[in-house]
């Protein structure tokens, strides 16, 4: 059905705006549209690959007749009335009639966008693979095993000797390949472990390929545990402590985040840097990336406020942390250079007894690390890297992809091998993944090919905005779950955390389990949405203590204010937000600025949320305040567009108290999840960042557009001709793409935070490739 009734109106989908629909569906979901005839509910069907339409669980055939009805009475007055048609006219002719002009940015979007499925790539060749192919005793017990190698798993697997670059593509079997070749070197080369060296990047790595040595092959337990496997931190930490164990007790360690946080705060209140308005968890990665770079802070010229800041906080950290004895993470590595590079005897045990080294995701090294292979590997040059430049995300954390790019040159004579089968994605996945990465210039040229086919292609789809987007993804993975998929098979990607917000509100509301990695505050809790929740809150209840506590930093006063506060509301019996007119120890043109804001707070409540919120952006100081912020704060973390995504947020609501509402109802739920244990049987909701290495049947991607992915950051770097941030959002796309192993849905909104969205170039990109192959068919 296309018709339906709501609030007693009729309501044409084929009509009504398309900004309306998501307002519909929830009407909807709170049974306010009914049918036309009947008056039952019913449900706005807002998915991906259909048409919207109005579901009737137990249709007649007269709620059927009587849209029909309708649509025929509606054809016949329309066509009534163009056949008598007015305007004026110039003797006789007639002028047509005035068009409404658009205003670009507030244009509607009416029309419901088909999807569009990636079907046109080149033809899926199988690639077959001799199976029955003996090429040794040990390939004969590894497929006893269920271990079947390809050429190239074997080449890398029985290359032993000198330094080996091993590309292994998305879903090649790295870990398989590791594996396998520490064991052929143990039991056909007869080569001691104790010689061997395997670092990981994660404890999960290290223990997969622990278990995976103990499980898959018949070795001596006595002789696999003479073979060293673990993290960078975990081996070379190791190194450090034996050589000077007072220098490095583990009573030491500053382990949890929050001690290394609470040593900034204390540094930071000595420069006034408020911990509900500073990014101390930013600050705190800025501080690891200058370390993982081995830059001291002296070494340091901030380019910024913001790092201005982080460099303070850095020297203060340092000096407390050496003067207590204590190291942190990152203090491991630098420890473990600093001890090999001053001992050489040591440094030439080491080089003796680790003769072989194996390195896992080289893609992600830092520079400390670099250091350490090199120099590890200076005597024998027996190294093997395992990586794929194309993967190579983290460089907030000080990971370089020029070190696996570069390992040809650093290691002369050195063979490279590509693991180029995809064992995980199908063929058109694999296709459209390889459309976009092509585009990056500083990579090593390769090609990944799929082991299988699919009909199921990639497809971009089209909602309106974040909403709707979130919306149709929910309806897709219901409709999925009641045809018999399990939750898990279901992955959300997005590119940072802000972009979940509609989605999560969506899944909260649902029956639908999920699972949210964990990566911050809620949304609702970020430092600009507070202060404008502030706003309204005290536009609800003038004596809100916790909302003028918030309140008063973006009115620049002193939170200690907020007592004076307190007091001039007894003495006066006034509200705490009338008591700011008779704040005594203020500048004059504060007192101004407050006796202008007070009639503003008047008319808050008579207003729509967003109405509210525009006023309180206009004329009530939060501009001032964002665009303090913003010249204070880090790149990634922009006041102004966090209002943008509250005002988003609450145009699904029509007053502000059932907007706060849902504000501390999400909160809360935010709260919940953090705490209770992780369902496995869960749909997943997780960064770019944290899918990495993971794998999902079915792959929804948020919000493919620019400013989004790629992020606003990388495009503002590119503007001023630095290319890398750019190439390093392409290599996340990638990623995102690569965890889908059956179907990949690529979310293209029309608008985001209230504005015409263009898509993404990584999108452009892709369809570019798609037509062109469309135009070849044509032509053949």
């Amino acid at each position: 059905m296309r018709i339906a009734l709501h609030n007693g109106q009729h309501v044409d989908l084929a009509h009504c705006d398309r900004q309306d629909w998501q307002k519909l569906y929830m009407a909807s979901v709170g049974q306010e549209i009914k049918c036309m005839h009947c008056g039952k509910p019913v449900r706005l069907r807002l998915t991906i690959q259909h048409e919207p339409t109005f579901v009737h669980r137990h249709p007649s055939e007269l709620c059927l007749q009587k849209e029909v009805d309708y649509i025929e009475q509606k054809q016949q007055v329309k066509s009534n009335h163009t056949s008598s048609p007015t305007g004026t006219f110039v003797g006789s002719f007639r002028l047509p009639k005035q068009q409404k002009i658009s205003n670009g940015s507030t244009e509607m979007i009416k029309k419901w966008k088909e999807p569009e499925r990636m079907t046109s790539f080149p033809p899926f060749i199988p690639n077959e693979v001799n199976t029955n192919q003996s090429r040794s005793p040990f390939d004969e017990r590894l497929k006893e095993q269920g271990i079947f190698l390809n050429d190239d798993q074997w080449q890398a697997i029985t290359t032993t000797e000198g330094p080996l670059l091993i590309i292994a593509g998305a879903g090649s079997g790295k870990t398989r390949v590791l594996t396998t070749r520490a064991a052929y070197m143990i039991s056909e080369q007869q080569i001691d472990p104790l010689s061997m060296l395997l670092v990981t990047f994660t404890q999960k790595a290290a223990r997969e390929m622990q278990e995976r040595m103990s499980t898959y092959f018949t070795l001596p337990t006595n002789r696999l545990k003479r073979l060293a496997i673990g993290t960078f931190h975990s081996i070379f930490y190791r190194i450090a402590a034996h050589a000077t164990p007072e220098k490095w007790r583990m009573d030491k360690l500053l382990k949890w985040d929050w001690q290394r946080m609470q040593l900034l705060r204390e540094h930071g209140q000595k420069k006034g840097l408020d911990e509900k308005e500073f990014a101390y968890d930013q600050a705190l990665t800025q501080i690891s990336w200058w370390k993982n770079h081995m830059l001291h802070p002296g070494d340091i010229q901030p380019k910024s406020t913001w790092e201005e800041n982080c460099l303070y906080l850095y020297e203060g950290y340092e000096r407390s942390r050496i003067s207590q004895q204590w190291f942190d993470f990152d203090d491991m590595l630098i420890g473990a250079y600093e001890t090999l590079t001053q001992n050489h005897e040591l440094l030439a045990r080491y080089q003796e007894r680790f003769r072989y080294l194996f390195v896992d995701e080289y893609q992600d090294i830092n520079k400390v690390q670099y250091e350490l292979i090199r120099l590890l590997t200076q005597k024998e040059k027996n190294i093997c890297v395992v990586g794929d430049d194309d993967q190579s995300i983290y460089s907030f954390r000080g990971s370089d992809p020029s070190y696996i790019q570069a390992f040809e040159r650093d290691y002369e004579h050195a063979k490279q091998i590509v693991l180029k089968d995809n064992y995980r994605s199908s063929h058109p996945i694999v296709m459209c993944a390889q459309n976009v990465i092509h585009h990056n210039k500083q990579r090593i040229a390769k090609s990944v090919r799929a082991q299988y086919d699919s009909e199921k292609a990639p497809l971009l789809f089209y909602p309106y905005d974040e909403e709707e987007e979130a919306t149709m993804i929910l309806s897709d993975i219901q409709e999925k779950i009641a045809s018999g998929t399990s939750p898990s098979a279901f992955a959300i990607l997005y590119r940072t955390n802000v972009s979940v917000r509609a989605m999560f509100e969506r899944l909260v509301a649902s029956n639908v389990p999920f699972r949210m990695e964990q990566e911050g505050e809620s949304f609702y809790q970020r430092s600009t949405v507070r202060k404008v929740l502030a706003y309204l809150r005290l536009s609800v209840n003038q004596d809100d203590p916790k909302a003028m506590e918030e309140l008063l930093p973006a009115l620049f006063l002193k939170k200690d204010t907020l007592q004076e506060l307190k007091a001039i509301t007894i003495f006066h019996d006034c509200s705490l937000l009338d008591a700011l007119l008779h704040l005594k120890n203020v500048q004059p043109f504060q007192q101004k600025k407050l006796k202008k804001l007070l009639p503003y707070f008047q008319k808050l409540p008579h207003l729509s949320p967003t109405q509210a919120i525009s006023m309180i952006e206009k004329h009530m100081g939060l501009t001032d305040f964002i665009k303090k912020r913003g010249n204070e704060g880090n790149v990634m973390d922009r006041g102004s567009d966090d209002l943008k995504d509250l005002i988003v947020a609450a145009n699904s609501f029509a007053t502000i108290p059932t907007f706060l509402d849902h504000v501390s109802h999400m909160i809360a739920k935010h709260h919940e999840l953090k705490k209770a244990p992780a369902q496995e049987e869960a749909v997943q909701l997780m960064t770019i960042h944290r899918a990495k290495g993971l794998e999902f049947q079915h792959v929804y991607l948020l919000s493919a557009v620019e400013g989004s992915l790629p992020h606003d950051y990388a495009l503002d770097a590119w503007r001023e001709g630095d290319d890398r941030p750019l190439e390093e959002e392409r290599r996340l796309m990638y990623v995102a793409m690569t965890r889908a192993q059956e179907q990949l849905f690529i979310s293209v909104p029309s608008m985001r935070r209230g504005k015409n969205a263009q898509r993404s170039r990584f999108v452009r990109e892709m369809l570019r490739n798609h037509r062109q192959h469309q135009r070849k068919g044509v032509e053949q």
